[in-house]
């Protein structure tokens, strides 16, 4: 448990694609002098995952040899004022048809002041900074690596786009070239956290590849921080068939064996029929955490937390708000005691192991 502080809330949350996103979009609500708990969140961190190579990320990566921007994009814009009309900008994507079709202005802003600044991190700042953006996000590596993947079918495909196209359980990952190195401000900012958020996200393409990164677990471990595990809420076509919750939190413990979590999340809203129907066909169902998921981690140092984290609007996603005061509150509620500042009401939580 941490010890009792004056200062605000230091928070890292590590993952990619939308899941980060979303999470960061709710965690930024209480970041800063408007939030609802002045100044509670002093800093919020986010480690991105820069291994995409599919879409327009992809196409800038191969391009002008830069970094994936796409996941950096959608953290900058989570943590902006929404109604800033660069905000907005930012969103915008090209569907004309030509060659522009499909690229963000996002990514070509921040692969324009690559080139301009020299420095992919540097383009991640001034952006950050003209935004006035609510946190600070770092590139979980500066080094153009690939991820790669050797499947149970004895297949070896370098690229994540590849890797989940080939829809084939993922044997074995790494990186190329291996041993890729962190930023310094983020083994900093690990060691610093009062709260480490992992995911929620793809599992082996938006979350593990943070893993992957040299030092970073090693960081995350001895950290005193407090450690969340957020499980997606359904399967992912190409990573993720079959699994159940313990399926992801082994699939975690894998590339990470020395991590010490202290919380799993794990959605227990009903999703609706329709929806279950419609992923379904594509080969998506909920992740279920029963009793095989207690009975293997019986006696663990983490606790599974079962809450509804739902956000259903023609897609199954956790939602920021319900995400965020979970958070929150759970570690007012282990550092001191009990929810300091009703945020939520804990009584629906259901907590396990």
């Amino acid at each position: 448990m941490l010890a009792k502080h004056n200062t605000g809330l230091r928070i890292v949350s590590i993952g990619g694609g939308t899941g980060l996103s979303t999470l960061l979009s709710g965690l930024k609500e209480y970041v800063g002098e408007e939030s609802s708990i002045p100044d509670w969140i002093d800093l919020l961190t986010a480690v991105v995952t820069v291994t995409d190579d599919g879409g327009s990320s992809g196409r800038l990566r191969e391009e002008f040899q830069i970094l994936a921007p796409g996941d950096i994009r959608n953290c900058i814009v989570a943590l902006a004022e929404d109604r800033h009309l660069l905000t907005q900008l930012l969103r915008y994507r090209f569907e004309s048809g030509g060659e522009l079709s499909g690229h963000s202005i996002g990514n070509i802003l921040l692969t324009a002041l690559t080139d301009i600044t020299g420095d992919f991190f540097e383009a991640i700042k001034v952006i950050s900074e003209v935004l006035a953006i609510k946190g600070r996000i770092f590139p979980s590596t500066m080094e153009n690596a690939r991820l790669v993947a050797k499947l149970t079918d004895g297949r070896t495909i370098e690229g994540e786009s590849k890797i989940t196209a080939a829809r084939s359980h993922i044997e074995k990952l790494w990186l190329a070239p291996p041993y890729c190195k962190p930023l310094p401000e983020t083994l900093e900012a690990i060691k610093q956290a009062h709260i480490i958020t992992i995911g929620p996200g793809s599992l082996y393409t938006s979350i593990m590849p943070n893993l992957l990164v040299d030092g970073i677990v090693e960081a995350i471990c001895n950290s005193s921080a407090i450690k969340i595990y957020i499980c997606n809420i359904m399967t992912q076509p190409g990573e993720t068939e079959g699994f159940g919750g313990e399926d992801h939190i082994r699939a975690l413990f894998d590339y990470s064996p020395n991590l010490k979590l202290d919380y799993v999340f794990a959605n227990s809203a009903p999703i609706s029929h329709s929806l279950r129907e419609k992923y379904f066909a594509d080969g998506s169902v909920p992740v279920e955490f029963g009793e095989k998921a207690e009975a293997m981690f019986a006696g663990s140092e983490f606790k599974i937390i079962r809450s509804d984290f739902l956000s259903e609007d023609g897609v199954v996603r956790h939602d920021p708000q319900k995400l965020a005061q979970v958070i929150i509150d759970l570690y007012l509620t282990d550092v001191f005691g009990m929810p300091r500042f009703e945020i939520t009401d804990l009584s629906h939580i259901e907590i396990t192991c």
